[in-house]
């Protein structure tokens, strides 16, 4: 059995059948063909964090392949009131056929799949979000081909997400360029474990140094959910770090435009970018409900 808790817990080639998989259910899925995979199968899904993307795709995807998702949110369940999580996992895992979770510690997550008899899904912790990374390679190859060997540059905070990009570096072989604020920089101890696999990553604070001559151009909200209190602080800390049509210069001329949404126009990214031509956001934020239904499919037939 294994889980899904960061981009690492998967070899490259488990990933890359992942992927080609959800080229395969999106062509289906485009020609109106039934794929019940896993019919009879039960998602549960315990939501910490609001969501809009993670929530129907799986939900819908669960759907798609014939089984049925559950939608839990933790304070109406025994979690919200302080069960411990083991016997929450111990309990649950005996129901359902896998866990999505999304929330904010990364350490429950871990713990849960610690105690969980049947495969976990990390749908987004703080730590890191490799469902969405996983789309957007998808979406990047369905544009341009391999990923592998190509340059990302990542701009803005070191969150969740940019830890994904860490990570993606060591499982699909690109290069990336981060561009955060000194105080905003990535964990340093996943950095560098990421260094140690062989992933070739550059962290600066020279937001035109890192876009120059990369392939692809992705970014995030300043402030996170949960970090809202921050929103001033951070605007004025990553005043520079904007994605517009001026940055976007300096990337390759056929270079992409990635962010997981929601976006802020006018703060992280500028509209003209969000909404024109290098964009592919429409069908980064669509690829997650394909790619989490050939993840869903590769936990569940094991």
């Amino acid at each position: 059995m294994k889980h899904f808790l960061t981009l690492l817990d998967l070899e490259p080639s488990e990933l890359e059948s992942i992927l080609n998989r959800a080229f395969e259910l999106k062509a289906m899925q485009k020609a109106g063909e039934v794929h019940h995979t896993l019919a009879g199968k039960t998602l549960g899904m315990i939501f910490d964090k609001a969501s809009t993307r993670t929530r129907i795709s799986f939900e819908v995807g669960m759907y798609q392949l014939g089984g049925h998702a559950l939608f839990l949110h933790s304070g109406t369940t025994q979690l919200g009131r302080g069960e411990p999580i083991e016997d929450s996992a111990r309990v649950l895992s005996r129901m359902v056929d896998a866990v999505m979770i999304r929330t904010f510690d990364h350490t429950m997550v871990q713990k849960f799949a610690q105690y969980s008899s049947v495969p976990v899904i990390n749908a987004l912790t703080d730590l890191t979000h490799p469902c969405q990374v996983l789309a957007d390679v998808m979406t990047y190859r369905e544009h341009r081909d391999s990923i592998r060997g190509r340059t990302v540059a990542w701009v803005g905070d070191g969150n969740n997400m940019a830890h994904s990009w860490v990570n993606g570096a060591v499982a699909f072989g690109y290069h990336l360029n981060l561009a955060c604020p000194e105080s905003y920089a990535p964990d340093a101890s996943l950095l560098q474990a990421a260094r140690n696999l062989g992933a070739q990553i550059e962290l600066t604070h020279d937001v035109r140094a890192a876009v120059s001559r990369v392939d692809l151009v992705t970014t995030d909200v300043w402030a996170s959910m949960g970090q809202e209190k921050e929103q001033a602080e951070r605007e004025k800390a990553f005043a520079g770090y904007m994605v517009d049509e001026h940055l976007m210069t300096h990337a390759n001329s056929n270079a992409l435009f990635m962010h997981c949404l929601p976006a802020h126009r006018g703060e992280e990214v500028s509209a003209a970018v969000i909404d024109g031509a290098q964009s592919v956001v429409w069908d980064e934020a669509e690829n997650r409900l394909h790619v989490q239904k050939a993840l869903l499919e590769f936990l569940l037939q094991q």
